[in-house]
């Protein structure tokens, strides 16, 4: 694919500063969603909220994050980056306000759709700055500075989140899990409104006729509702049959919206994800990559949790402290991946997923040794150390991949296309390997269920594993280059 024009130019000189403000909004949305898995039970205590409000705290941020993805990254796009960037940082934050003085369960939940939104709008944005500042090796620095707050945020988030319910206890304590976020999100509001560049409505490149035809409103209507009835059914998990139902309105409306983008495109419009970047390899085959891995791994961070409170009566204190080795492992996989990923591309990649599966085996090995009463549960902080140093070594550079060739005026919605990716995967996945580990737990205990849904885990591993050796081949054979076509001017 050819560059964009713009992209020739000399980088900006505040590049820097504008990556040290979305790094700091980022770390803040994600401690912002790591937190909330410790913090449940005081919730519950608090609220005195019942087990179906527990879930919509979770149900309601996943369902909005996802689906208004990748519409606000086609948003930012036309209307500018920056103004999306800081509207979302101040949506999670006012949001965060408005959760930490809930009154009941259902404020609570409106608060997490309101959150889900905010962090929705500015995680695309990030990704297309990143993509508009930065080029070449620095590109793949920049998305490695993010995947190390990433990796810090998310360790951060679960022993925050436990220190804070031991100080200010069961009943009150979760408050402040969401309270925490209000200084984090002014101070990016006013390091952006400071050195973000002017105007901050960047110029419409690539586009023609109106804003609002531009933007595409139907086809951010059909893709969002299908995302939503795409995810409803893996998060909302008591539906039943109605639920696969759900599922295949979600595939019809994917399909209606595919015809949709494809008219749009044969009409001489600006479409809202341009369908001949799916022609581009690294997008597509990183794209599957994405969904495959995050349908994995992420419900790894989850078992274990289960595992350690309820499997061995521990605190969550020290379920977060298990993970915490694993999550700087990621921070510093991530950054010396991002360094290297323009030379050794998906190799980096193939080695994080060899990582990730040698972590899911061994923690299998420690969970029967210890059921066995030979070592202790606490050796898993080494087992899982693979994991998260697989984390920084996968995400990172799979996600500068993906994204190298996607001409800058589509990298807002190319972005939140990938990020979507991994959100169904995620809900997916989530559903899937735990839904394995309790109907195994039925029937026998916890080393039994956690082996069961590690080696579920282990499989979709092996399965990203094959779809990264054959990109990788596929590379290597001679082949002529097919240029994709730039989106329509």
């Amino acid at each position: 694919m050819s560059p964009h024009p713009r992209e020739t130019d000399a980088p900006d000189p505040r590049r820097w500063r504008i990556l040290t403000v979305l790094l700091v909004a980022i770390f803040m949305s994600l401690v912002g969603v790591s937190i909330i898995n410790v913090v449940l039970p005081s919730i519950q205590r608090g609220l005195d909220a019942s087990d179906s409000d527990l879930q919509w705290v979770l149900a309601g941020y996943t369902l909005t994050f996802g689906v208004v993805l990748v519409a606000a990254g086609r948003a930012g796009d036309i209307l500018g980056r920056g103004p999306l960037f800081i509207a979302g940082v101040a949506l999670f934050t006012l949001s965060s306000v408005w959760g930490g003085l809930a009154p009941d369960p259902l404020s609570l939940n409106i608060s997490r759709v309101v959150q889900g939104l905010g962090s929705g709008l500015l995680n695309p944005q990030a990704v297309g700055m990143i993509q508009q500042y930065f080029r070449g090796s620095e590109r793949g620095r920049a998305y490695g500075a993010l995947g190390s707050v990433i990796g810090i945020s998310v360790a951060i988030g679960p022993v925050l989140g436990g220190f804070i319910i031991e100080l200010a206890g069961e009943a009150e304590g979760w408050r402040w899990t969401f309270l925490v976020n209000i200084p984090v999100g002014i101070l990016a509001i006013v390091l952006a409104l400071r050195w973000f560049p002017r105007p901050l409505r960047a110029p419409r490149v690539g586009t023609r006729g109106s804003v609002v035809r531009d933007l595409d409103p139907l086809g951010a209507v059909l893709l969002g509702l299908a995302v939503l009835a795409i995810l409803v059914p893996f998060v909302q998990r008591d539906l039943g049959a109605a639920g696969w139902l759900v599922l295949v309105v979600g595939v019809g409306l994917l399909a209606v919206w595919v015809w949709w983008e494809r008219r749009c495109r044969d009409a001489g419009r600006s479409p809202m994800v341009d369908l001949v970047l799916f022609r581009n390899r690294s997008f597509s085959i990183g794209t599957l990559i994405a969904a495959v891995y995050f349908m994995g791994v992420t419900s790894v961070w989850v078992l274990v949790a289960l595992y350690v409170q309820n499997g061995e009566g521990r605190s969550a204190l020290e379920a977060g402290l298990i993970g915490l080795p694993a999550a700087v492992l990621s921070a510093f996989s991530s950054h010396w991946a991002g360094r290297r990923v323009t030379d050794r591309g998906r190799r980096i990649v193939i080695a994080g997923v060899v990582s990730a599966l040698v972590g899911v085996v061994l923690t299998i090995v420690v969970v029967q040794l210890t059921a066995a009463g030979t070592v202790s549960v606490w050796w898993m902080l080494l087992t899982l150390g693979f994991i998260g140093t697989a984390q920084g070594l996968v995400i990172t550079p799979n996600q500068t991949i993906t994204l190298s060739e996607v001409p800058l005026e589509y990298s807002g919605s190319a972005g939140g296309v990938l990020q979507t990716a991994q959100r169904i995967g995620t809900a997916m996945g989530l559903a899937v390997i735990t839904g394995v580990a309790f109907a195994v737990l039925t029937s026998n205990d916890w080393t039994a269920a956690i082996t069961a849904g590690f080696a579920a885990t282990a499989a979709m591993l092996l399965v990203t594993l094959v779809v990264s050796v054959i990109d990788l081949r596929g590379q290597r054979r001679p082949r002529s280059r097919t240029e994709v076509p730039p989106p329509v001017e």
